[in-house]
């Protein structure tokens, strides 16, 4: 089998791309369940963080197009997908334990194989383990809005990470994001537009695609009133 990880130095790419950490450590609740997946499933499907490059085919075993999810939350929306594309590959990145959890046992309950696992921060994901023109489609579902204007320096959706992000598609390949805050909504419009590299397969906003389904949570908003703003952009 060929290594999953390739040598290759980064630290010119490090210094490209300076670190945005859109999260902060705090206690999350985790379940028994969710932690007995963790232990038991996250050695069979998941990939440790290293600062080399990933090798995707000895990753998953096969040649495939590979989708990466960043925050995938519990991950209900992660595994449906892969679940009705299984000729994709799906990396999903999370750095919280109860999502890991949770999603390893959708994983097993379900009996899903192709999607794995990095427990880590996407920034460093993308920027040490991604090979630029390598992604199909980049996946960032209701990203934490960090609502207080204090905090908007948080967000992920900023230039410097679109920049990465989009060095590591292929040409062609896309970007979807999704949230269900007006103003972080304007400025990933504002965010995705600008970046040269990127454009827009709709006139602003993008109805949601059918491969997207709607969680319990955002039902429940659409019907209370709230939007719900999709964004859909293609590397030139």
């Amino acid at each position: 089998m060929a290594p999953m990880t390739t040598e290759r130095p980064l630290s010119s790419a490090a210094a490209q791309y300076p670190h945005i950490r859109s999260f902060v450590h705090r206690r999350s609740h985790i379940t028994p369940s969710q932690q007995d997946a963790a232990d038991r499933l996250l050695p069979i499907w998941g990939i440790p963080y290293q600062a080399q490059l990933l090798n995707l085919d000895a990753a998953f075993n096969r040649h495939a197009a590979t989708i990466l999810e960043i925050g995938f939350g519990m991950g209900e929306t992660t595994a449906k997908i892969a679940q009705s594309r299984p000729n994709e590959n799906f990396l999903g990145v999370e750095v919280f334990n109860a999502g890991v959890g949770s999603l390893l046992k959708r994983i097993d309950e379900q009996q899903i194989q192709n999607i794995r696992i990095i427990q880590h921060d996407a920034v460093e994901v993308l920027r040490d383990m991604i090979a630029p023109d390598t992604l199909d489609g980049v996946h960032i579902y209701f990203p934490d809005p960090w609502p207080k204007k204090r905090h908007h320096k948080r967000r992920l959706i900023q230039p410097p990470f679109i920049a990465l992000l989009a060095s590591r598609l292929k040409p062609g390949a896309y970007l979807h994001c999704a949230t269900d805050w007006e103003h972080y909504a304007e400025q990933m419009l504002e965010v995705l537009s600008g970046e040269p590299t990127l454009q827009n397969t709709a006139k602003a906003y993008a109805p949601r695609p059918d491969y997207r389904p709607l969680t319990k949570f955002e039902n429940r908003g659409l019907k209370l009133g709230h939007g719900v703003w999709d964004l859909i952009f293609k590397r030139k």
